[in-house]
């Protein structure tokens, strides 16, 4: 894979990390029942982004873990806010433990990306090296 594509990839990754923090919050602001119209407007956003992602993630990287199917469980398992509000503590916990593993596992595949641009960065300074010395001893 390119640098650029790596780098792009890997701002995608954060990007998305980004929108799983998100859900998180809704699902405290749920807790709370504290939340408006427009907080179910953009939880009902967040949760397209993540799904939409999440495609375009499995189409550029082999992904093991987290799998499509508990990322469509979990997202499909919180329909809205309101749903979210009614549950008990219990059911709650459990949407955050799976949100919690899922989460972890982006991580885990970011940091994977971040090794694998470091390794190829250098190997590309080794190439620019090794190079140099070739040239100069012609």
């Amino acid at each position: 894979m390119s640098n650029k594509k790596m780098d792009s990839l890997i701002q995608q990754m954060e990007n998305y990390i980004e929108c799983w923090k998100q859900f998180n919050h809704f699902v405290n602001l749920a807790r709370s029942k504290k939340f408006s119209n427009e907080d179910e407007h953009q939880f009902l956003e967040v949760k397209s982004v993540i799904i939409q992602e999440l495609e375009l993630i499995f189409s550029s990287i082999e992904v093991n873990s987290p799998s499509k199917e508990e990322v469509h469980t979990l997202v499909g398992n919180a329909p809205s806010l309101r749903f979210l509000s009614e549950q008990n503590e219990g059911q709650l916990r459990n949407t955050e433990n799976q949100w919690h593993k899922i989460y972890i596992g982006w991580h885990a595949i970011l940091g994977q990306l971040k090794v694998r641009q470091h390794s190829e960065s250098d190997k590309s300074a080794f190439s620019g090296l090794f190079g140099q010395k070739k040239e100069k001893g012609k």
